[in-house]
């Protein structure tokens, strides 16, 4: 497979998250301008940021008057994952120059992620460069959708019915990246502790519950590996 085909090939593996990406970034447009948000500043955080969960965190903080440093910090943990995937991906793309790095590191996205990790896992045989076109390939599909819809959202706002429901593209996006991923003990362990925890901790303000979640599942994640790499040897 030549690089080209590995773009072309990354780019069609990702089509079907459009279904889920579309509602999703209409949706932060709508959000965000509800929020008191300008155009500008919509856009300019969509661009910036480019994580849909850690910006509807920030903007749902704002919303409920909590202090910037509160919304800051709990956006910042909702993107740790990137620092997760970042070193999931490091044996595939490491090799890269770092402006290209630098790059994959601004267009990282979960579903284009969840994507391009299984397809590294169920193809060792792909060389270095045959990785990074299928990693951009991956990556451009989502980022357009998500500008160019995320701006439709923030210039119709209330014009789009609240029947539409469009909120529902947020949990189905990531159960869609997160089922194929749990393929160990430990992942499962995380992903069932975090959602316990969350649970429990909902009536923290702030949404604080969230980050108490994401750090349990962590250390039990980490724990369940430990345990089983000592069972096994």
């Amino acid at each position: 497979m030549t690089p080209r085909a590995a773009f072309l090939r990354g780019y069609l593996d990702c089509a079907p998250f459009i279904l889920i990406v579309v509602p999703y970034s209409l949706l932060f447009g709508v959000v965000a301008r509800d929020a008191g948000l300008d155009l500008i500043q919509t856009m300019s955080m969509t661009v910036l940021v480019i994580a849909g969960a850690s910006q509807f965190t920030a903007i749902a903080l704002l919303q409920d008057q909590a202090p910037v440093f509160v919304a800051l910090l709990a956006a910042l943990v909702v993107n740790l994952r990137m620092a997760m995937y970042s070193a999931a991906l490091v044996p595939h793309l490491g090799h890269a120059r770092l402006s290209l790095r630098a790059l994959m590191a601004y267009l990282m996205v979960d579903q284009a992620y969840g994507v391009a990790v299984r397809t590294y896992e169920d193809r060792p045989d792909m060389t270095g460069a045959e990785k990074v076109s299928y990693y951009f390939g991956a990556m451009m599909f989502i980022c357009p959708f998500w500008y160019g819809f995320a701006f439709v959202g923030a210039l119709v706002g209330q014009a789009i019915p609240a029947s539409y429901q469009l909120d529902f593209a947020v949990p189905v996006c990531f159960l869609a990246m997160t089922a194929p991923l749990l393929r160990s003990r430990a992942h499962v362990v995380a992903a069932l502790v975090s959602g316990v925890v969350v649970l429990a901790f909902a009536w923290v303000p702030w949404s604080l519950g969230l980050i108490i979640a994401a750090l349990s599942g962590l250390i039990a994640g980490g724990q369940a590996e430990l345990f089983v790499k000592r069972r096994a040897a």
